[in-house]
């Protein structure tokens, strides 16, 4: 399972904004325009699946050891340790409707609990986000799936839950509620979309160099919103 280039590039060099105007307005520069109005919430539940071909244990390994890989896995996204297990991540700039965001998230890669891998979301030391919250809530399982051929395979399972609130400006809330609630959910799965195939390529790629193994690129990261759909690569 792997991204395809064409999208591993455009996460690397383009931006996402999604339904944006000339003269975007930015959150951090200009937060006397947010409203008091009651902010809005956008949220998904996501899955996917990367394919490692060794055993579970050895996998179990590399996660641990996340400060050798995952900073530089992550990018173009800049990752800076907090603390034993945790990053100040800054995702990149996004937007939509002419207002742009820069959207950082403190994230806790949680150590192994019989064998499930959580990360949860972390205050950021000396950082308030400019009129956004986000809530991250993942898990990850590791199944061994048998042998491909004659090597051992390993199947990294993950779900996440998120939820991101935003505390618009005036013009903004001038626009129906269901165009803002319909643009900013599309966008929110973009985003998902476009970071976990980059990252799940990026890890996969590094975890099989580490380890001496083959990496076979043939077949395509599955991903999906959570719609009760199961991930054939994954049974």
């Amino acid at each position: 399972m792997q991204a395809n280039p064409a999208e591993q590039n455009a996460f690397k060099t383009t931006p996402i904004v999604f339904g944006a105007t000339s003269g975007l307005i930015e959150a951090q520069d200009n937060p006397e325009l947010l409203t008091q109005e009651q902010p809005i919430s956008f949220h998904g539940n996501f899955e996917s699946c990367m394919e490692m071909y060794t055993n579970a244990q050895t996998v179990a390994n590399y996660l641990d050891a996340h400060r050798s890989w995952f900073p530089q896995s992550a990018r173009p996204m800049k990752a800076v340790p907090i603390g034993a297990n945790g990053y100040d991540l800054t995702v990149g700039r996004f937007g939509a409707f002419g207002y742009e965001v820069e959207a950082k998230v403190g994230l806790d890669l949680l150590p192994q609990n019989q064998g499930v891998y959580r990360i949860q979301t972390i205050p950021i030391p000396g950082y308030q986000a400019p009129g956004y919250e986000v809530d991250f809530q993942a898990a990850m399982q590791l199944t061994e799936a048998g042998n491909q051929g004659s090597e051992p395979m390993t199947h990294v399972e993950w779900e996440l839950n998120l939820q991101v609130t935003l505390q618009f400006p005036r013009f903004i809330h001038a626009m129906p509620r269901t165009l803002i609630q319909s643009t900013g959910d599309r966008l929110l799965n973009q985003i998902v979309r476009q970071v976990s195939r980059c990252l799940t390529y990026k890890v996969q790629e590094d975890f099989h160099r580490a380890v001496g193994v083959k990496f076979p690129k043939k077949r395509r990261m599955l991903w999906a919103k959570r719609q009760d759909v199961k991930l054939e690569a994954c049974e």
